[in-house]
């Protein structure tokens, strides 16, 4: 049985409160799902700034369903703005752990408006820490970003080893890892920060400029509009399923390793997948649903500013020190998550 296994059994049978932020977003959703299955206790926080009701909806529901149980009790939810340290303090209060996930995430809405993003993922981040130590958590778990290591130029990616960053969001990003280590030093506070590389899954946005590539795309094919890739295609990301970004966030939050403290991790799987290849596999899955989706060429454009050529990421240090073991592989998740898109998408 692995670590995960372990402590889904555990949690199962006993019952903490996990304040998740940024709720109705993709990750914050898919947190909320697995924790009301292992019969956890909630409370969500979130403006709906770039969040949906239907996505807190269909979480709950989806754990009904999983469960066979009611668990609409063991949540609540607190609409509220983490730029407000009065919002923090109150959903913070009674909470055993948070999973720190509300920000204003892309790079290109960061260059079009830093002053929102430095509001949201600076100025809210140090409320939530505020908060979060005021109220004796246990833990503190918050979103990082791969875009840290800005143009340093080592492949994979080693946690120790950042560069410039490249956009005024890579800029929060180093910026909140900084405070969360500052608060550990200074107060002692217990934090991790886990750095996401492409995150991808159910409950994922479509549709904005700022949409993922991953739902973006399917989108667009299902719609059969022209679908767009920014550069050459030969742009490498480190895809990584939602379930595997599930299991390090709670890995984190009940780690007992005291040497896995206030460190910050990969989470990703350690493969490089081209912008090309990730076309071809979305649309293979597709023509292979004969829902009418054919095989197309993408149109190419130019590379978007911010963005770096390629991405990779060590996870050595996540599997050493809090057990992580990814479940699924980029084929796997596309897999399990193509039948969501097709769902949702073409509603």
């Amino acid at each position: 049985m692995s670590k995960y296994e372990e402590l889904q059994e555990y949690l199962t049978n006993n019952q903490s409160t996990w304040l998740v932020t940024g709720i109705a977003g993709f990750i914050g959703s898919n947190l909320l799902e697995k924790l009301l299955i292992l019969n956890q206790n909630v409370v969500g926080l979130d403006n709906f700034d770039t969040g949906y009701q239907h996505n807190i909806d269909q979480a709950i529901e989806d754990a009904n369903k999983a469960t066979g149980k009611d668990l609409n009790s063991n949540f609540k939810f607190i609409n509220g703005d983490i730029r407000e340290l009065k919002d923090c303090e109150r959903a913070c209060n009674g909470v055993d752990y948070v999973l720190h996930q509300a920000a204003l995430g892309s790079v290109p809405r960061s260059i079009e408006d830093p002053i929102s993003t430095n509001r949201a993922n600076i100025d809210g981040f140090l409320n939530m820490l505020i908060a979060s130590n005021d109220a004796n958590v246990k833990r503190f778990v918050y979103a990082a970003s791969s875009s840290t290591y800005g143009n340093h130029p080592d492949l994979p990616k080693v946690e120790d080893k950042i560069g410039n960053p490249l956009s005024p969001y890579a800029v929060t990003k180093v910026v909140n890892e900084l405070y969360a280590s500052v608060f550990a030093e200074t107060y002692g506070f217990k934090t991790i920060g886990l750095r996401y590389f492409n995150i991808f899954g159910k409950r994922q946005d479509p549709k904005g400029a700022y949409a993922a590539v991953i739902p973006k795309w399917v989108s667009g094919m299902l719609n059969k509009d022209d679908v767009f890739i920014n550069g050459d295609g030969e742009t490498t990301r480190d895809f990584c399923y939602i379930d595997n970004t599930v299991q390090v966030n709670l890995l984190a939050a009940t780690t007992a390793n005291d040497d896995a403290i206030d460190k910050v991790y990969n989470v990703a799987l350690n493969d490089r997948t081209s912008l090309n290849r990730l076309y071809q596999m979305i649309e293979e899955r597709l023509i292979q649903r004969n829902i009418g989706v054919e095989s197309k060429e993408p149109i190419y454009r130019d590379f978007r500013a911010g963005d770096v050529r390629h991405s990779q990421a060590d996870i050595n240090k996540a599997k050493t020190l809090l057990n992580y073991q990814p479940t699924h592989t980029i084929s796997q998740g596309l897999d399990e998550a193509m039948d969501w898109y097709v769902g949702s998408l073409t509603k």
